[in-house]
């Protein structure tokens, strides 16, 4: 190889300027990502967007539908709404029947994909959610509505207030 090609060959390799990494956008990276879901490709969710709170206890569970902002509530049930008695208001039946009233209203008034929050009662209560928020996820996606992301907003305290019960806890 002389000198001539072998300085053709750096200029061949310089003339093409890569883009730094922080000018790229995350979806130029490549690899990483959910695997099935290739960034920047495929159909995107049109129409409007709105978030469900799942408030799920072992007592009851309440579901709000809101606009992006959570300013505007555009539907809410609770399994209160649904069932006579007041121990199967926590109920997976009594969530699944509330789910479907709440997201029926929603699409009515022009709510298409929702993201969903869930909350257990946190703090000194339990920190888990009820048997309803599962059963609600499920009865929303039935319902029609597509699903963006699930997250749990359990307020978990980091150094937290002095638990009810006194020194000697509570004495039954």
């Amino acid at each position: 190889m002389t000198d001539e090609t072998a300085t053709q060959t750096v200029e061949k390799k310089a003339e093409a300027p890569r883009e730094p990494m922080h000018r790229r956008g995350p979806m130029q990276r490549g690899g990483g990502g959910r695997r099935g879901f290739d960034q920047g490709e495929g159909p995107r969710a049109e129409g409007r967007w709105g978030v469900a709170h799942v408030f799920s206890s072992k007592n009851d569970t309440i579901i709000t539908i809101t606009d992006l902002s959570c300013a505007e509530t555009i539907s809410r049930a609770s399994g209160g709404m649904v069932v006579k008695s007041h121990r199967e208001e926590g109920g997976p039946y009594a969530a699944m029947q509330a789910a479907s009233m709440a997201a029926a209203k929603a699409l009515e008034r022009g709510i298409t994909n929702i993201h969903v929050r869930v909350r257990a009662p946190g703090g000194h209560n339990t920190k888990t959610p009820g048997s309803g928020a599962q059963a609600v996820i499920r009865a929303l996606a039935r319902s029609g509505l597509r699903i963006g992301k699930i997250e749990d907003v359990t307020p978990i305290p980091t150094d937290t207030t002095k638990r009810p019960g006194g020194k000697r806890g509570r004495r039954v």
